[in-house]
C-alpha cells in the first residue's frame, strides 16, 4: 500500500468507512479499502477548507476606511487579474474575474502546500493538474455557448469567408472540424502536463537535496519552489484567459 501522510492517514482512520461505502453504491472499488482517500485528496481538501476559512475572515473584516493586509493581498490579486482580463478579453470581462481568481488561489496553495514538512504538492499528481485543466475547459466552453449561442459551434468549423464558394466552405469545415476538435481537447492536455511536470519535478529536486544535505543548501531550492509554484499558477491562469478569450470574443 502507499505511504499516507499523517494528515491522510486521520481522514482514513475517521472517513475510510463511508468513502468506502460511497464508492461502491457508485459501482467503484477502490484499490485499497482500508486507503480510500489518496494523499492528493487529502491535500486538496485541506486547501479548500484553509481557503474557505482565509475568504470567509476576509469578507467578515471587509473595510472601505481601514482594510487590512490581507484584504489588501486579495484585492491585489484580483486587480491583477481584472486588469489581465481586460487586456485579453476585454471590457465585458469583469463576470470572468471570480473564476479565474478562484482558480488561481486555489492551485497557488495546492502548489506551496508541498513546501511545508509533512505535506506534499497535490498539484505533482496527474489527476489534480487534469481536474484543474477539465474545470478551465468545461468553463470556457459553457462561456462561449452562453454568450454566443449555437452560432458558437460554427467555431469549430474554422474561419468562414462569406465570398467563398459553398462547394469550398463545406468540405473545408469538415476538414477543420476535426482538427479543432483535436485542438480544444490538447489544450487541457497541455494545461494537465506544463503544471504536473513542473510540480513534480520540483518535489522531486526538494525532496533529493533534503535528503543529501538536511541544512542549507535545500533553503535555496524552497526558495526555487516557491518561484516555479507562483509561475505555473500565472501561466495556467493565463492560458485560462486565453483560451476564454477565443470562446467569447465577439467574432463568435
Amino acid at each position: 500500500m502507499p505511504e499516507q501522510l499523517w494528515f491522510t492517514e486521520i481522514l482514513n482512520r475517521l472517513f475510510a468507512s463511508p468513502v468506502v461505502a460511497l464508492l461502491r453504491a457508485l459501482h467503484v472499488e477502490p484499490k485499497y479499502p482500508s486507503q480510500p482517500i489518496t494523499n492528493s485528496l487529502a491535500m486538496e481538501l485541506l486547501v479548500f477548507v484553509f481557503l474557505l476559512i482565509l475568504f470567509l475572515i476576509v469578507r467578515s473584516r471587509l473595510s472601505v476606511e481601514s482594510p487590512s493586509g490581507l484584504q489588501h493581498m486579495f484585492e491585489g490579486v484580483e486587480g491583477f487579474i481584472q486588469g489581465q482580463s481586460n487586456e485579453i478579453i476585454g471590457h465585458h470581462s469583469e463576470g470572468y474575474t471570480a473564476f479565474l481568481a478562484t482558480l488561481c488561489f486555489f492551485i497557488l496553495f495546492c502548489n506551496l502546500i508541498g513546501v511545508i514538512p509533512g505535506f506534499e504538492s497535490p498539484t505533482a499528481v496527474p489527476i489534480v493538474p487534469l481536474g484543474c485543466a477539465i474545470c478551465a475547459f468545461v468553463y470556457y466552453q459553457a462561456q462561449g455557448f452562453k454568450h454566443a449561442g449555437p452560432a458558437y459551434l460554427k467555431h469549430f468549423l474554422g474561419p468562414s469567408d462569406p465570398t467563398m464558394s459553398i462547394f469550398i466552405r463545406i468540405p473545408l469545415a469538415l476538414l477543420m472540424l476535426p482538427i479543432e476538435l483535436i485542438s480544444h481537447f490538447a489544450r487541457m492536455l497541455s494545461l494537465t502536463i506544463r503544471l504536473f511536470a513542473n510540480m513534480f519535478a520540483g518535489d522531486m529536486v526538494t525532496l533529493v537535496f533534503f535528503s543529501l544535505v538536511p541544512l542549507g543548501v535545500p533553503i535555496l531550492f524552497l526558495g526555487l519552489h516557491v518561484g516555479v509554484s507562483l509561475l505555473q499558477t500565472y501561466i495556467f491562469v493565463l492560458l485560462t484567459t486565453v483560451y476564454l478569450s477565443g470562446a467569447v470574443s465577439e467574432e463568435h
